[in-house]
């Protein structure tokens, strides 16, 4: 049968604390490694596939094996209190000393385990901590440079919508058709307006002098305001129009805007014609198509 010997508050407790204190240690240490364990399976589900009931079941186990363990640390572990202290007693009596000295005794093994719970923590926090970046996936590919870049490079050959190699005589003046780079039908970003202008009437914008050949202007047919196509053309005047919010843009004068939402001009394509006679691009467009309010500096 255990002694009984008076603590600090003049209360009783039992002797055996060291067993007791390295039980509680080992205890955490199972719970803080169960969240690694789960916390790494979670991973590795994810990796795989993903299979929602089973995440949901992991993370609980992850964080309630967490829980458990900060529980048992501030229960058990970490001193209770409250300690009281008489301000007018200034001479401790024997028995304070001896109570004294066994509550320092009494923190000891807590503390000789402290290295070992916080390793275990700290496997814990990085198994969760590695779970918790997979989200990051669940967004895509990182865009990088595929905002501001299209499927036209130098000497890509212009395509009309069937994916026929586009003549340097296909059009009349005044003319139009919708053209992409050759192999890339589906892409969205890369149509282009092919335009015969009427050489009275077209200025050529200054620094853009051999961006037009034969005749021929292209220009992106992604409306600068909200991405739709722009494909009214009106030879008359040579303005073009975006159908959606009637934005309107001047082919003689660079595309710029003379009408409407938009406020950036089309963005230009320069094109030329190779030795078998067929209109290529010179090189991608020089600045992002589409929409110009995510890129307010262009």
């Amino acid at each position: 049968m255990s002694q009984e010997r008076p603590d600090a508050t003049g209360g009783e407790r039992p002797e055996g604390d060291e067993r007791e204190v390295r039980s509680v240690t080992n205890r955490v240490a199972i719970a803080f490694l169960l969240t690694t364990a789960a916390g790494i399976g979670l991973f590795v589900v994810y990796l795989q596939g993903g299979q929602v009931q089973l995440e949901g079941a992991l993370l609980a186990v992850a964080l309630g094996g967490l829980g458990y363990g900060f529980v048992l640390v501030g229960r058990r572990l970490l001193p209770q209190g409250p300690y009281t202290e008489e301000r007018d007693r200034l001479v401790a009596t024997p028995e304070e000393i001896t109570a004294f000295e066994d509550d320092m005794e009494r923190g000891s093994p807590w503390l000789a385990r402290r290295g070992f719970l916080l390793k275990t923590l700290a496997l814990a926090g990085g198994a969760l901590g590695l779970a918790a970046i997979l989200p990051i996936r669940s967004l895509g590919p990182n865009p990088g440079n595929t905002l501001k870049t299209t499927q036209w490079r130098k000497g890509s050959r212009v395509t009309d919508e069937q994916g026929n190699p586009v003549p340097v005589d296909t059009l009349d003046v005044g003319g139009v058709i919708t053209v992409f780079p050759e192999g890339a039908l589906e892409d969205e970003e890369s149509q282009t307006l092919l335009i015969r202008y009427d050489e009275e009437k077209f200025q050529v914008l200054d620094g853009r002098e051999d961006w037009v050949t034969n005749g021929y202007v292209a220009y992106s047919k992604v409306c600068t305001h909200a991405g739709c196509p722009v494909g009214l053309y009106q030879q008359d005047t040579g303005d073009l129009l975006c159908p959606c919010h009637q934005s309107t843009f001047d082919v003689n004068h660079g595309a710029r805007p003379i009408f409407g939402p938009a406020a950036t001009p089309l963005p230009q394509l320069p094109i030329e014609v190779d030795d078998d006679g067929y209109l290529v691009a010179q090189s991608d467009y020089t600045e992002p198509v589409g929409p110009g309010f995510w890129n307010r500096n262009r």
